[in-house]
């Protein structure tokens, strides 16, 4: 049995050797912290029954953006727990809080155009699409998918049907966005 929890600051150590073991995309622990310490509810632990962390998702919000949005910085699971739902667990946690959370109206990623089973989770299992195509990308010189998921639709004006969020400091604030209409919002407005 694997657990999907949010993460603490004590699952830092064992995300980033989790990280190094699955990717070639390596950050310095002040990255980790710096996630964390902005943005705690958005981080993710897969956790198997021997207290191991297995996978996790460390993502952020983008405050240098007009628009609301989340971006996933980085997504891994152990090669030994892959093919167990994993990934596509612990991406939706992290994008359901950047929902609630922080109101993102969309996620956004960039994915290795080699990286093909990590395309299939995004577009077939996730529903990403593609925006963007951003060359030498990586620092190996890999160019990158830069892909979108829309969380809710913009609204336009304030006749009916709109929702609107009104919270402090912005979408990238933290605080909690109360919505109203329940889940039925996407749906409905198309």
């Amino acid at each position: 049995m694997v657990n999907i929890r949010r993460a603490t600051i004590d699952d830092l150590l064992a995300m980033q050797a989790c990280n190094l073991l699955c990717l070639p995309e390596n950050y310095q622990m002040k990255y980790y912290l710096y996630h964390i310490l902005s943005w705690p509810q958005l981080l993710y632990v897969a956790e198997d029954y021997n207290s191991r962390i297995v996978g996790y998702v460390l993502a952020k919000m983008e405050e240098e953006s007009s628009e609301c949005h989340g971006h996933i910085t980085s997504l891994a699971v152990l090669r030994t727990h892959r093919k167990l739902g994993l990934a596509t667990k612990l991406m939706s946690a992290a994008q359901k809080a950047m929902g609630e959370v922080y109101g993102a109206e969309y996620v956004s990623l960039h994915v290795r155009k080699s990286n093909r089973a990590a395309f299939r989770l995004y577009t077939e299992t996730l529903g990403y699409r593609i925006h963007d195509v951003e060359l030498r990308y990586y620092a190996d010189g890999e160019d990158a998918f830069d892909m979108r998921k829309v969380l809710k639709e913009k609204s336009h004006g304030h006749g009916h049907g709109a929702h609107h969020h009104h919270h402090g400091g912005g979408c990238c604030s933290g605080e909690k966005v109360v919505a109203k209409g329940g889940e039925g919002k996407a749906a409905a407005a198309e």
